[in-house]
């Protein structure tokens, strides 16, 4: 190994603590964008690491969802007053509530940390309106084997398929892993409904195929016709048993009379 690599790897071994010793902030357990259904609150929640050096500001902003320009507009820091009644931090800053959650507290939320030293990390995170479900269609693609289940803007749309008011099976069709498509396992007929949910609700559309076959109507008159037959042939059996029956009976009586008049 040569002097120069030598010197480099002490140098880069001299740096690695005073790396160790920077700012991190990470937003915990929140898949972005957060949505936040209105007038309930809404809650984030930060981890800032700084293992040697103490926290001297924290500053919560936010740049509104509609704005296309960089500016910021503080909301709340710590230490400090409350900026706004709705707004609060706990936890050393680290944590942001909002009271009443309203369409314009939605925007990119900015959380930067400043150490004494005045060195500073920050971190960002994309808060959106939870919506409900709106504008359900179904629609069947050209080849007849498959249904597509479309929504406008809901958040987090929950997709479930009936055919004809029950619960879909195998026989019929089956769905695809998100619920969207649903793959048919035969010439449709029938009502087919697609129910799609979240958290406000819930709305529904309905594809019309032809008619289905009334294939419970046909047993029904199989079975019928089956128990007619059985009961046809058990009467006529019942019949010819009565009437073997009567005639061995007036023979008996005829030979009677015949013995009777010999002596």
């Amino acid at each position: 190994m040569g002097i120069e690599r030598i010197w480099a790897l002490g140098l880069l071994l001299a740096l690695v603590p005073w790396l160790c010793q920077c700012i991190s902030v990470t937003f915990q357990h929140i898949q972005q964008p957060l949505h936040v259904i209105l007038n309930e609150t809404m809650v984030l929640e930060a981890h800032i690491q700084s293992p040697k050096e103490q926290i001297a500001h924290v500053t919560w902003e936010i740049r509104a969802e509609s704005s296309t320009g960089l500016r910021k507009v503080t909301v709340a820091e710590f230490p400090g007053s409350n900026i706004n009644s709705r707004i609060t931090t706990g936890n050393n800053g680290a944590t942001l509530r909002v009271l009443g959650f309203r369409r314009e507290d939605c925007g990119i939320y900015t959380l930067t940390v400043t150490s004494q030293s005045r060195t500073s990390a920050s971190a960002d995170c994309i808060v959106q309106e939870y919506k409900a479900v709106h504008h359900v269609t179904v629609s069947i693609n050209v080849s007849h084997t498959s249904l597509l289940c479309q929504e406008a803007w809901g958040t987090d749309p929950k997709f479930k398929w009936l055919h004809e008011r029950t619960q879909m099976n195998e026989e019929v069709g089956k769905p695809s892993v998100d619920g969207h498509v649903l793959y048919l396992s035969s010439e449709p007929c029938g009502h087919f409904t697609c129910i799609v949910s979240n958290r406000l609700g819930q709305s529904s559309a309905t594809y019309t195929a032809e008619p289905c076959a009334k294939q419970s109507n046909s047993t029904a008159v199989v079975v019928v016709a089956f128990l007619v037959i059985q009961l046809s042939c058990g009467a006529a059996l019942a019949f010819i048993m009565w009437r073997r029956r009567r005639r061995y009976l007036n023979r008996r009586e005829r030979l009677t009379e015949s013995y009777e008049v010999q002596f």
